[in-house]
């Protein structure tokens, strides 16, 4: 994966466009850039597919198209296979070139052919106009801002902010064509709201089963085809702990890393899942008292997240793809994802089918913004390739399919993915209830304490040109009975919080953060000796 950079149009300048693409310099290890007048283009390449061949700005045989491409397409193989079939002639083995190949083959139609998770821009030298394109659920990023004679282009915010002028998303799922000194039009060539739409509905838990187990399966193998040592972000909880069994069937070389605060129970599950596999195992401690003012503004620096209680997951993530970096480890798989397709959020099962159908497209909608971006920005931040399984295409698909009885039933989460794999997960994992490492553990409160600060560093990065900080959707929609048009018309009315809603915020912190303290002087500390042992 890589961080791309663009600037198309007669007022383009080098010594600009050179600091737009230093910012995105953490995203990789090699720079590559070519300029032509009025064309700059330039990549931060991590390199992961055909290391050594596959130089960007990748042009076609007869130099016409430049693509600069950040992501992988993982059903790469079979399309080259199909492009020789058709006469085409490739000159490495990378996914690069296999992606140029089909849009000279196909065109735009290219697009409904790629399974991956990619971002990227071809260039028609001869113009400077550029075709742009996201993957169907935002998981890999692309802005773009225009300045007088000139369109930017760019993996990241932080590298556009200095042009001081608005900042534009492509949104997920979309493409289309942008010109050097006009418009921008893209159009979507994937309706998340409308996917599964026609299709019949799944609601025998034995072919539910089947058809889960098959899908995430088969996702997880696309993404381990590597020759590189393949990480999993481990935290002791049912979808990582399934990335983990996979991917130690699957690929020779893992490792699994976990981040918590010593001896809580996530670090407890996450390294006996790891010893009972024999899987090494890095834990990444971080107790409340660690995380300071300092990591606060890094953490929304690097992430440029929007929403309050995405901010304080990024302080928590951080730590952890800087040490799966030190590690040399360049692409890891994440569990992300599964709790918004397959009912581990509460709100789903306390209203009703149709209400709860909405929520949940709301939640996959806006992945690419929230979640998404997290795990991009603090993992791309250290030159880590995130991959997220349970958001193939496919598996989304039919999450939509399957009726809420089968996510929640017997009052458990996730049920019917816990069926599908009841025969792989160890009992222990597989009845472990969901419990939020950093809530669970006091990570959060801590953050918690610093929240008023978080509008006014997001604002002195230049974020707010993209978008200005809101309040956590996810405790607006609590507050208004899980009623969407509620909370979105609440949102809408008052995006910041309050001065009475942060004090409210920093007395709960405070007692949190004092309790510790509290149980110290009052009563003695339990030894190692005296830890509940855990269950199964």
């Amino acid at each position: 994966m890589c961080g791309i950079a663009l600037s198309l149009g007669p007022e383009a300048d080098p010594t600009t466009f050179r600091r737009m693409l230093a910012t995105l310099a953490p995203r990789g290890e090699v720079t590559e850039t070519r300029y032509e007048n009025g064309l700059l283009t330039g990549t931060r390449r991590l390199p992961i597919v055909d290391r050594d061949r596959a130089v960007q700005p990748w042009a076609s045989a007869d130099e016409r198209w430049l693509l600069c491409y950040n992501g992988e397409v993982f059903n790469h193989h079979e399309l080259r296979a199909e492009l020789v079939r058709l006469g085409h002639r490739f000159r490495s083995a990378s996914d690069t070139e296999v992606v140029l190949a089909a849009f000279l083959r196909w065109g735009e139609g290219m697009v409904t052919r790629l399974r991956g998770e990619y971002a990227f821009a071809v260039v028609e030298r001869a113009t400077g106009r550029a075709y742009l394109v996201r993957d169907p659920l935002g998981v890999k990023p692309l802005y773009w801002a225009r300045t007088p004679g000139c369109l930017h282009v760019a993996s990241e915010v932080k590298a556009l902010v200095g042009h001081r002028v608005p900042i534009a998303e492509v949104p997920p799922g979309h493409h289309g064509w942008a010109e050097p000194d006009g418009s921008v039009r893209l159009r979507a060539y994937v309706d998340l709201l409308a996917l599964g739409d026609g299709l019949p509905v799944v609601d025998d838990p034995d072919e539910a089963a089947l058809l889960v187990r098959a899908a995430l399966t088969d996702s997880i193998r696309m993404r381990v085809d590597t020759d590189l040592t393949v990480g999993v972000v481990l935290s002791g909880g049912l979808d990582s702990s399934l990335a983990l069994l996979h991917v130690r069937e699957m690929h020779p070389d893992c490792v699994a890393v976990t981040v918590g605060v010593p001896d809580s129970p996530d670090v407890a599950y996450a390294r006996r899942l790891a010893r009972d596999l024999g899987v090494p195992h890095e834990v990444v401690e971080l107790r409340p008292r660690d995380i300071r003012l300092a990591d606060i503004r890094e953490a929304i620096r690097i992430s440029e997240l929007t929403e309050y209680g995405d901010i304080i997951n990024a302080v928590v993530s951080v730590p952890l793809f800087r040490r799966l970096r030190e590690l040399d480890v360049k692409v890891v798989l994440t569990g992300d994802g599964s709790d918004e397709l397959f009912g581990g959020y509460p709100m789903y099962h306390e209203v009703g089918p149709e209400a709860s159908r909405r929520l949940f497209l709301h939640k996959i909608r806006n992945l690419c913004r929230t979640e998404l971006q997290r795990v991009d920005r603090a993992s791309m931040g250290h030159g880590v390739e995130a991959r997220v399984p349970f958001l193939d295409l496919s598996l989304v698909e039919l999450a939509m399919r399957l009726p809420v009885g089968l996510k929640m039933r017997e009052g458990q989460e996730k049920w019917i993915v816990r069926r599908a794999f009841a025969d792989l997960l160890p009992e222990y994992v597989r009845r472990r209830p969901k419990n939020p490492m950093s809530y669970s553990s006091g990570l959060h409160e801590r953050a918690r304490l610093y929240k008023p600060l978080f509008a006014r560093l997001h604002r002195s990065f230049g974020y707010h040109l993209l978008e200005p900080v809101r309040r956590d959707f996810d405790s607006v929609l609590t507050r208004c009975g899980n009623d969407l048009d509620r909370a979105l018309a609440a949102g809408r009315a008052r995006p910041d919080y309050t001065v009475l809603e942060h004090a409210r915020d920093l007395v709960g912190a405070a007692k949190w953060n004092a309790a510790p303290m509290v149980r110290r002087l009052v009563g003695p500390r339990r030894t190692r000796g005296d830890e509940a042992p855990l269950p199964g």
